[in-house]
């Protein structure tokens, strides 16, 4: 089994040179990172992708990524699900956590570059994008996952999604403190959402089976700050070995043979946030058997088989390994961003965070 040990201070650059170069390579002309060559793309996995292009250094393509999401947001200020070769794929639905990625990835590249006229340039687009989750609350802060472009808004809620959506308002604020722009109403918003995540798991899965066997479910709450400390460190070990099998990785739910390497990067980063930094480096380490020769990551393993499924290389999944090992390692100046959580608190905006509202 291939091990590489990625830890505070050691990157290698040249064992992820490929990683970087194999999204750079199918990157389309206008900027679209779409999940394998001929493949769709989504906004979330796209700005994941992006992210592991400015890990990389590979700016100038990482702001084209960007600049896609600033080209192609529709007026209410989301994104469809689905694009694939400059068209809607599927354009049923918004999904609420996939527009909020952008605060996530542009206060990224930010915190990477410290270019603050990229932060400028993208601010509307931002705005935009966060006033069209705030749309979709529920009466307890909650945020519904999706509005269906013919039926409306669906009123249900996502754990995980939410949760994604709690770590993109704070980067959305940290942005708009870093411009000096008030947006107080994204601070309450932020607190009301954890609070309904953290204390209030009625207000989700309400009218589809509970997605409480997703691996996802269970740390994301960590991953994005909901759950910390202590209790961030005992709520990853309750189910670790539900989720956790040894020299592979993390599964996908807890009743299917299948590791992914995207869901067994981001425990990398739940476990550094929950403070738990050696079994990080070790989960890491694992993941490399599923690396081709170029540098790229199959999407999973199903270990009952001993097979690779899919047969496909995202390139979001490429991203993800790039996020992992620049938090374990601190190469960039974004390595915090998903070890803790780090609302600026020089404006009004802040001074709204610790509000909460049942």
């Amino acid at each position: 089994m291939t091990q590489v040990f990625v830890s505070m201070g050691f990157f290698p650059d040249d064992y992820f040179a490929g990683t970087v170069d194999y999204i750079a390579k199918l990157q389309d002309a206008d900027g679209a990172i779409p999940w394998f060559d001929g493949g769709p793309m989504d906004p979330w996995d796209h700005i994941e992708s992006a992210m592991g292009l400015a890990i990389g250094g590979h700016f100038d393509q990482a702001k084209a990524a960007f600049h896609w999401l600033k080209n192609n947001q529709l007026p209410n200020g989301s994104w469809l699900a689905a694009y694939k070769d400059g068209k809607v794929e599927d354009g049923t639905r918004a999904e609420s956590n996939f527009v909020a990625y952008i605060a996530t990835g542009v206060w990224h590249y930010y915190l990477v570059t410290g270019d603050e006229e990229f932060l400028s340039d993208l601010w509307d687009t931002v705005r935009s994008a966060m006033e069209f989750v705030l749309r979709l609350r529920g009466p307890q802060g909650q945020v519904y996952w999706c509005e269906d472009t013919t039926l409306g808004i669906q009123q249900d809620s996502l754990v995980t999604g939410c949760s994604s959506i709690y770590k993109s308002l704070e980067c959305a604020l940290n942005i708009a403190t870093r411009l000096e722009e008030e947006v107080p109403h994204w601070a309450t918003a932020r607190s009301r959402l954890g609070n309904a995540i953290s204390q209030h798991p009625e207000y989700f899965d309400r009218t589809w089976d509970s997605k409480s066997r997703f691996a996802m479910d269970w740390f994301y709450p960590v991953l994005t700050g909901v759950i910390k400390d202590k209790t961030a460190q005992n709520h990853l070990k309750s189910r670790w070995n539900e989720f956790v099998v040894k020299d592979l990785g993390c599964v996908c739910v807890n009743d299917e043979p299948w590791v992914t390497v995207a869901e067994s990067c981001e425990l990398v980063m739940s476990l550094l946030t929950a403070g738990q930094y050696q079994p990080a480096v070790q989960l890491f380490s694992w993941l490399h058997q599923f690396r081709d020769e170029k540098g790229a990551y199959w999407t999973g393993y199903v270990h009952r088989d001993h097979a690779l499924w899919p047969l496909e290389k995202p390139t979001w999944t490429a991203g993800a390994v790039l996020l992992a090992a620049d938090a374990l390692s601190n190469k960039t100046g974004a390595a915090h961003l998903f070890r803790n959580e780090s609302v600026v608190t020089s404006s009004r905006n802040a001074s709204m965070a610790n509000f909460n509202q049942d």
